[in-house]
């Protein structure tokens, strides 16, 4: 593996400024297009399974982090409050409260319920500048984030949802796990909620990571305050291990904002809130998929899907570009040169006279195959159905 701190750049996929700050990356337009089709993804993918796509401030009153739990247990990692009239206004650490009077804002019934909300969300969190690094820890989050709001009975079911759609969206992404944890209480911290609670949320855990066959260990002291959760851990170039997805399991927060819904025979009931990431923040998320691929992305979301390096005039490009693809033309340089600065991209389209002339395209692979020439149609047409397929490696549909 190579640092992404360093691939990163070398690509011009993000990059950092010292008058914006540390922890403050921005986007360049090649990482911001590959951003931007993950995000596409797993915006269908929670759609098809059911979730519902909110958007929420980035800021909110003091009090409500106070209510939720946050003030008293998460401060230390919080931004000074401002000072706004009467009031005093935070940059949000987490999306969940704004989630919590989201699902209040309405008068709720069973028949409504599991009720998946979900968002990519802004939070900022006062990370230390001796912990931040590059893409994996920042202070400006951007969080593929959902609630599950549902019945008690419901949440074993809901857990088990949310870790085969983590398998599915890595499998996709070409993210390679290193490993799976619950995360539960441990000594010398304050949590949030009953015993029982505590207890029944452990079990449902266990069960469900039983049941989808995930091996894991136990890692006492890494729970959240208000609950137990499952940590799925990828590892970087260095080895060292960050969290990328989590499903969590919450009787706290619905307590303390006194969330309920209208049950079977009439009576208000308490839900259950199951919090749930996919991938984690779209930072830290990069910042381990330029590892893991050597910035040679799958061809769905890779920036630039098809380079082409034409020898003589050719229109094969603004072809390509209109029918969706993501496309760069280099015309400077040698041939040879050209390819070489193509090495990331999926498909090469040299366009020499006789291919001009035939209206034809010799495709080069990034593995190094070279197919026959082909009409210029067949060739946009076979890199859309591969981007289409989303998968992590697939060059060719057919040999």
């Amino acid at each position: 593996m190579i640092d992404h701190r360093k691939l990163g750049r070398e690509l011009d996929l993000f990059d950092s400024d010292p008058l914006i700050g540390a922890g403050l990356p921005f986007w360049l337009p090649a990482g911001a297009a590959a951003r931007r089709e993950v995000e596409s993804y797993l915006y269908d993918l929670e759609r098809r399974h059911g979730y519902q796509h909110v958007y929420s401030p980035v800021l909110g009153k003091r009090q409500m982090y106070e209510l939720s739990g946050h003030w008293a247990n998460f401060a230390g990692d919080m931004f000074p409050p401002m000072p706004v009239g009467d009031d005093e206004l935070v940059l949000r650490p987490s999306i969940c409260p704004h989630h919590a009077l989201i699902f209040k804002a309405r008068q709720r019934s069973y028949r409504d319920l599991p009720l998946r909300i979900a968002e990519l969300g802004q939070m900022y969190r006062q990370e230390r500048s001796g912990v931040l690094g590059g893409l994996s820890r920042v202070r400006s989050i951007s969080l593929n984030d959902s609630h599950i709001f549902c019945p008690p009975g419901q949440a074993a079911q809901e857990v088990a949802g949310v870790l085969r759609l983590m398998r599915e969206s890595h499998a996709a992404l070409g993210l390679r796990p290193a490993s799976y944890q619950l995360s539960l209480r441990g000594p010398g911290k304050r949590y949030g909620g009953s015993e029982q609670g505590w207890a029944e949320s452990e079990r449902l855990l266990r069960g469900a990571l039983a049941d989808e066959g995930f091996r894991y260990e136990e890692v006492p002291g890494e729970a959240a305050f208000y609950g137990p959760k499952i940590d799925v851990q990828v590892a970087d170039a260095a080895g060292r291990e960050w969290t990328i997805a989590t499903v969590q399991i919450d009787h706290h927060q619905p307590e303390r904002f006194d969330l309920s819904y209208v049950d079977a025979s009439g009576r208000k009931s308490r839900p259950v809130m199951v919090h749930r990431s996919l991938a984690g923040s779209m930072e830290r998320l990069f910042g381990q998929l330029i590892e893991e691929h050597g910035g040679a992305f799958p061809v769905w979301y890779a920036p630039v899907q098809l380079a082409v390096l034409p020898l003589v005039a050719s229109s094969f490009g603004d072809e390509a570009t209109a029918a969706g693809l993501r496309v760069a033309v280099l015309r400077d340089g040698s041939l040879g040169a050209r390819i070489r600065a193509s090495a990331k991209v999926p498909y090469i389209a040299v366009i020499g006279e006789r291919e001009a002339a035939d209206g034809l395209v010799s495709l080069r692979l990034r593995d190094g195959r070279q197919l026959d020439p082909m009409p210029g149609a067949e060739a946009i047409a076979l890199i859309s159905a591969v981007a289409a397929a989303r998968q992590p490696d697939q060059l060719l549909l057919r040999p």
